[in-house]
């Protein structure tokens, strides 16, 4: 009898063990786990092959190799200084600027159980980085659109490493908090505050899945690449129009189709929240091309597939901060503006610039990022349909501050990316025309990148 109850203690006492320690890690749930390996395979496609197509349309016949080439490139470049460098520098506990170096070459990602912002729903670290892996690489790849057609291959590359190490990252740390592998020991918001969380989410900016991050850094960095660079040849006398506009819609749709995981995907899990992000990306971009379109058509009096495919981005671009942070209402609103400002930046404001941006990535990223940021502070707000600020990650408390306070704040989270990705890449832009010279000769440029840059044409006739 006694041995008996020996055993029976050392099973309750090895079940107890068991429930605690699953407890204080639990499992990971399948279903997130495979909705964001899902995620990351559709932002993977917005740029091999969707932004490679909707660029390489609209560039000229003898450019499209080069633009495809470049897209596919850069992609893969920053992949692997991600994993080597980025992810830690973005993502680890640091300062409220950059992150730390725990996780050079993703050691101990691995083994690691990180948080969401559920408590008690941890995912494989491996997935996080994957995800935000691909959030860089188009980053980078959305740059490109405004030099196009007359920068070097090499320059173009030694660009890349610069601006993504020094403006990418840092602002990835300042405007997103990732709770951690501690996340399941943590009582409150507490930890955003203290050296884990960035300088813009201490502020308490909103921005759930890149529009300062991602758009307007990459727009403003292509603009002072499109002045540093100057104009192509023939620009303002020859007509440097799109070779091929079926591509580019069908990058265009490709893009529209990725985004689900760009924006939903950000959720972090498959939730409620994730369904708002996901519904909110379809309305904002279905009323964005019609916005575009309806304003094209009343001023031009024809409306363009090439308005409409840039009324979807512009879409798409304006929603993204806002996707999980406004409610339907918000959607709505943000998708017109879009349609109506974007048209306007990449007309009136590009005249006014007179700035040769050869594929609008300012007038439509920048620009577009902009009003999303700023009018997801207006329509966070519960009276306007938004779910409110979410103050406290684990006990999922809300408090909205008011319209003027979160609006300040996100004017002043969209001021800061503003300043700091114009002062890097106006520095990499330099440092690279120094050591390696920014631009192919005019003799290149009027023959054409694909052949001058990589001895290869897009079409043999």
């Amino acid at each position: 009898m006694k041995r008996l109850a020996t055993v029976v203690a050392l099973l309750a006492m090895s079940s107890f063990a068991g429930s605690a320690l699953a407890q204080s890690a639990p499992a990971p749930n399948k279903g997130d786990v495979a909705w964001m390996l899902v995620s990351t395979a559709l932002v993977l496609m917005m740029s091999v092959p969707a932004l490679a197509l909707f660029y390489g349309g609209m560039v000229r016949a003898k450019n499209m190799l080069s633009m495809l080439m470049q897209v596919f490139v850069v992609f893969s470049l920053v992949t692997v200084l991600w994993c080597i460098y980025g992810y830690s520098l973005a993502f680890t506990e640091g300062n409220a600027i950059f992150g730390g170096f725990d996780r050079l070459f993703l050691k101990g990602a691995a083994e690691s159980m990180a948080g969401t912002f559920s408590k008690g729903t941890p995912l494989p670290e491996l997935v996080f980085v994957a995800f935000q892996a691909t959030f860089a690489g188009i980053t980078c790849c959305l740059v490109l659109g405004a030099f196009a057609e007359r920068a070097r291959f090499a320059a173009v590359l030694a660009f890349i490493v610069i601006w993504f190490t020094f403006s990418y990252l840092p602002i990835a740390h300042m405007v997103w908090f990732w709770p951690g592998p501690d996340a399941y020991s943590a009582a409150s918001v507490a930890d955003a505050q203290n050296a884990k969380a960035g300088l813009i989410w201490q502020w308490g900016a909103l921005d759930f899945a890149g529009g300062t991050v991602v758009h307007i850094n990459a727009g403003v960095a292509g603009l002072v690449g499109a002045y540093v660079i100057g104009r192509r040849v023939g620009w303002g006398r020859e007509a440097l129009t799109p070779h091929n506009l079926p591509m580019t819609m069908i990058g265009a749709a490709l893009l529209w189709t990725g985004w689900f995981g760009f924006n939903a995907g950000s959720a972090l899990e498959a939730n409620a929240s994730a369904a708002l992000a996901f519904m909110n990306t379809y309305l904002a971009t279905a009323c964005a091309v019609l916005s575009w379109m309806f304003a094209e058509w009343m001023l031009k009096g024809k409306p363009s597939m090439l308005g409409a495919t840039s009324g979807a981005v512009a879409g798409l671009v304006a929603i993204t901060p806002a996707a999980g942070n406004v409610g339907i209402p918000g959607a709505f609103a943000i998708g017109i503006a879009a349609g109506v400002v974007c048209l306007w930046g990449v007309n009136g404001l590009k005249r006014m610039l007179r700035v040769d941006d050869s594929l609008d990535v300012f007038g439509v990223h920048a620009l577009g990022g902009i009003l999303g940021a700023l009018l997801t502070g207006i329509f966070n707000a519960p009276d306007l349909g938004g779910p409110g600020v979410v103050t406290d990650w684990v006990t999922g408390k809300t408090g909205y501050p008011g319209y003027l306070a979160q609006l300040w704040i996100q004017a002043k989270a969209v001021g800061l990316t503003i300043l700091w990705s114009a002062v890097v890449a106006f520095v990499a832009y330099k440092i690279v025309d120094l050591t390696i010279g920014l631009r192919v000769p005019e003799e290149k440029e009027r023959e054409g990148l694909d052949v001058t840059e990589h001895g290869e044409s897009a079409y043999n006739m």
